[in-house]
């Protein structure tokens, strides 16, 4: 099946007869803003090596075999980190869940050679791995981010022809430490997160934020952050491609309207059905598809996958700001 052209938004998107002035865009985290630098398996075997594990055996490629069969089953039996079981106090959420993953997955390479070496991994091990992946440690910006969001926000303050009010965020399937991850390679974060069933600050996990400040960290700023807000799939409940997660992402949306200086009181959920609300991924099924089944546009970023499906591509973000008509 051939590659549909990249297009513009549809006009039945842009054009009603109330003209949207809202432009929603929330953007996968993992392989779409930022990535391994180098690969897991790499960065998982340096660390083992630094804590005495012995090389000849603790390799990235039987590391990448093991943690591939650990990840898909743990997933299966604590889906989503557990979240289900968090609720009922069962569980102790995504650090406990990478813990086991961890331990699980470096027993199986350290039985790999017969030998009867303890499976007890060194102190402090599975920390420096969980600190490493929660910061910049283990990660870096694709070259296009920056200069994306510095644009963004130079529109974002001056407006553009078609939209008054532009609100980004992120959509990600993974746990809370992607905030941290944003904000350590150099992106301003907003605090506003999830809440669903339970106050994202109520749930065990990696962030650590004063929940007071939460509700007016944006409000009446006088310049923008490059994220409004980060919904992840542990917090919101639900990942994608399951709609809710949009939903979530939309209705946090609405309190960021309501607080950024803006005349406008609080938005309703008829006046949020007028908004344009595009998201943007690196997967066709999690990203592209699901997005537009939960009523939004979407485009599908190459990032380095040139696999043939029927969507709306860009090679960058800065493609989005012509793609969407976005110059002033």
């Amino acid at each position: 099946m051939s590659i549909l052209n990249p297009l513009r938004v549809s006009s039945r998107s842009l054009s009603t007869s109330t003209p949207s002035k809202t432009l929603l865009i929330t953007f996968d985290a993992f392989d779409t803003l930022f990535y391994p630098r180098p690969s897991v398996p790499e960065q998982y075997a340096t660390v083992a090596h630094d804590f005495g594990l012995p090389r000849d055996t603790v390799t990235p490629n039987k590391i990448a075999e093991a943690f591939k069969d650990v990840f898909k089953s743990h997933s299966k039996r604590w889906p989503n980190y557990g979240r289900a079981d968090v609720l009922r106090g069962q569980y102790g959420g995504p650090k406990q869940w990478w813990e086991e993953v961890m331990h699980e997955s470096f027993t199986r390479v350290l039985a790999s050679d017969g030998t009867n070496r303890s499976l007890q991994l060194p102190p402090g091990m599975t920390d420096t791995l969980l600190n490493r992946f929660a910061g910049d440690g283990g990660y870096a910006l694709f070259d296009d981010v920056h200069p994306f969001f510095t644009r963004m926000r130079g529109l974002r303050e001056s407006s553009t022809r078609r939209f008054d009010r532009i609100l980004l965020g992120v959509v990600s399937n993974s746990d809370d430490r992607v905030p941290a991850v944003l904000k350590a390679l150099g992106l301003r974060v907003g605090d506003l997160r999830a809440d669903q069933d339970r106050s994202s600050m109520q749930l065990p996990g990696f962030e650590h934020r004063d929940e007071s400040q939460s509700s007016s960290s944006f409000s009446h700023r006088q310049t923008y952050n490059d994220l409004d807000f980060v919904i992840t799939s542990y917090e919101a409940g639900e990942g994608k491609p399951n709609r809710m997660i949009f939903d979530v992402a939309k209705r946090q949306a609405r309190l960021v309207s309501s607080n950024q200086g803006q005349a406008q009181p609080l938005a309703t959920t008829d006046e949020t059905d007028n908004w344009v609300c595009v998201h943007v991924g690196d997967e066709y099924e999690k990203d592209y598809r699901a997005a537009k089944d939960a009523g939004w546009d979407s485009y599908l970023i190459s990032r380095g996958d040139g696999t043939e499906v029927p969507a709306k591509k860009i090679s960058s973000l800065l493609d989005l700001i012509d793609q969407l008509d976005l110059d002033p």
